[in-house]
Formats: structure tokens, C-alpha cells, sequence
């Protein structure tokens, strides 16, 4: 029974989110560009300024005062409190309340899991791939939050986090789907709890940062243009890449250390070289160069954000084609 109200938690979870990155992505559509206006239109502006200001002197106080009272701003909108509230504005925080309300419904999701199967809830791909999405979407949520009122807000790219975040929850309730059941014996260990939850807390970070570096990459490059022109600005994006990245890489060294004691442990060796152990340590390095090539002239640009990008894609491939696809003492998916 417990296990039924997880699942429809979940899809509950899923259409939120959903309804979330829509709204996001109208904000994004609606959203002023950060592009600099052209010199023409610059001088344009000041020469109406100007000449609004040599007339002041023969127009009436009033008159003034009405045409600044009625400007509409940018985007369409209305005035709140001395301020104005675009239409984009609006959208975005119904995309971040909506948010909210899909971490609630996921978190449900998961804990009734976990109840129903009387163990903790990492035991296979879709639980698995259900918490990395939670780990990203708070983690998204955190970045808001500690960003708000900071300069321009990175809210605008709320619709490239949710969407792999859709994707994923997508394939996890039907392609990865597994019954409620309890975990093979070699699972039924307090190990299960510290390496796979910091690996999904890790995992989650990096796919927010990864956002970021593919989105930084697209600004950066001068192309695609029009749909650049509403992203934050590159030290923006670049910043909230490198920063996510400095807490996300700790963790997933411990989750890495961890993995060794419990292979100690279970299989009487540290390490053995076995697949999904190779490409973890394979990503752990990509990320050590990321952060290494962030402080390095020359690199500290595009060279690290391919390099960050490119140690999401490493997680990635670990997590699908090394669990589902080779064979290892790691076989644990339940597919």
C-alpha cells in the first residue's frame, strides 16, 4: 500500500516539476535581454533624456510626473510598491513556488519508499536516479536562494536545471522502474546509507554545475545569439559552476573513500579495478583537473568549463551505460 502512494507521489512530483520548467521557460522567453544595448540606441536614449530635460522648463511639474508615473516597464508588467513586477517576474516565482511544492511531493515519495520496503531507499536504478534528481533540485533551490538580490538573478535558467531533471525522473519511472522489494544480501549493509547517499548528494551537485558549464559555453561563444541574450552573464554562470563544483567535489571524494572501505569489506579488497570503480575514479580526476584548471591562466575559462562538462558526462555514463549495460560486481540495478 505504502509502496502505491510512493509511486503516485512521485508522478505527482514529476507533473510539478514539469508545470515548474514551463513556467520557467515562459519567464525565460519573457525575460530582458542582458545583451548590451547598441551604441545607436544608447545615444538614442540620451538624446530623448535630453531633450525631455531642456523642455521640463516650459512643461508643467505635473506633466512630468504623469509620464514617469505611466512608463510601462520592460516586458510589461505593473507597478508594486515604488517598483515594478514584470511578467517574467511573475512567472518566476510561480515556477519557484511550484518548485517547492515537487521537492515536497519527492521527498514523500522517497520516504514512503523507503518505509515500505523497511530499508533505506538506494537499492536500485530508479530509486537511485529519483534522489540525484532531488539532490539537484534542492541544490538548485540553495543557489536561488543564496543568490537573491545579489545583481541579476540566475532564476532565468530554471528551465535548463529542471529539464535533465525531467528527463531523468522520466526514465526512472518507466525505464528504470523496479518494484518495492528488499535489496540483495550484499546491500543489507550501513555502507549502503553513507557511500550511495553521498554519491547521489555529489551527483545531484554536479548536474546543477554542469548546467551552468554548458550554458556558460553557449554565452561565451558568441553564437546562438538570440536565445543567449536572456542568460546571465558569463561570471554569473561561471561563478555558480565553480562554486557548486568546491562543495560537490569533497563529497564525492569521501563517497569514492567510502566505496573502498565497503569493498574492503565485503569483498575482502579496497579496489579491484571493477567498472563502475574505474569510471568513478575516472570522473573524480576530471573534476580534480576542473578545479585545478580553474585557477590556472589559460584555463581558467573555457578550457575548465569543457572540462566540467565533460566530468558530468563521465557521471552520467557511470550512472546509465556502466549499471545497465556491463556486467560487474556492481550489477545492483534491478533491471
Amino acid at each position: 500500500m505504502l509502496s502505491a502512494y510512493s509511486d503516485m507521489l512521485f508522478k505527482a512530483a514529476l507533473v510539478v516539476y514539469t508545470i515548474a520548467m514551463l513556467m520557467h521557460a515562459v519567464e525565460y522567453v519573457m525575460a530582458k535581454s542582458t545583451t548590451p544595448a547598441a551604441p545607436g540606441a544608447s545615444g538614442s536614449a540620451t538624446a530623448v533624456a535630453a531633450g525631455a530635460e531642456g523642455t521640463a522648463g516650459s512643461e508643467s511639474p505635473g506633466t512630468t510626473l504623469t509620464a514617469t508615473a505611466t512608463a510601462t516597464p520592460p516586458g510589461g508588467g505593473e507597478v508594486v510598491g515604488g517598483g515594478t513586477r514584470s511578467r517574467a517576474d511573475r512567472f518566476g516565482r510561480m515556477a519557484v513556488s511550484l518548485t517547492i511544492l515537487g521537492v515536497l511531493l519527492h521527498v514523500g515519495a522517497i520516504a514512503t519508499r523507503g518505509v515500505a520496503v523497511a530499508r533505506w531507499p538506494l537499492g536500485n536504478m530508479y530509486e537511485f536516479a529519483s534522489a540525484i534528481c532531488l539532490a539537484a533540485v534542492v541544490t538548485w533551490l540553495v543557489v536561488l536562494r543564496r543568490t537573491a538580490g545579489r545583481g541579476r538573478s540566475v532564476r532565468t535558467v530554471g528551465a535548463f536545471v529542471l529539464s535533465p531533471v525531467f528527463i531523468l525522473m522520466f526514465l526512472a519511472g518507466t525505464v528504470l522502474y523496479a518494484q518495492a522489494a528488499p535489496v540483495v544480501p550484499a546491500l543489507r549493509s550501513y555502507w549502503l546509507v553513507v557511500h550511495v547517499t553521498t554519491v547521489t548528494i555529489a551527483s545531484g551537485l554536479m548536474m546543477v554545475a554542469g548546467a551552468a558549464s554548458v550554458l556558460y559555453l553557449i554565452k561565451r561563444s558568441g553564437r546562438l545569439t538570440e536565445f543567449a541574450a536572456r542568460l546571465p552573464d558569463v561570471e554569473a554562470l561561471d561563478r555558480l559552476a565553480y562554486r557548486i563544483t568546491v562543495v560537490g567535489f569533497p563529497i564525492y571524494t569521501f563517497a569514492v573513500i567510502a566505496g573502498a572501505i565497503w569493498a574492503e569489506a565485503a569483498w575482502g579488497r579496497f579496489w579491484g579495478w571493477d567498472p563502475k570503480e574505474t569510471v568513478a575514479f575516472v570522473a573524480w580526476v576530471v573534476y580534480a583537473a576542473y578545479l585545478h584548471a580553474r585557477a590556472t591562466a589559460g584555463w581558467r575559462t573555457t578550457g575548465a568549463a569543457w572540462i566540467n562538462v565533460l566530468g558530468l558526462a563521465t557521471i552520467m555514463f557511470n550512472l546509465f551505460f556502466i549499471n545497465m549495460v556491463v556486467a560487474g560486481l556492481h550489477s545492483y540495478a534491478g533491471l
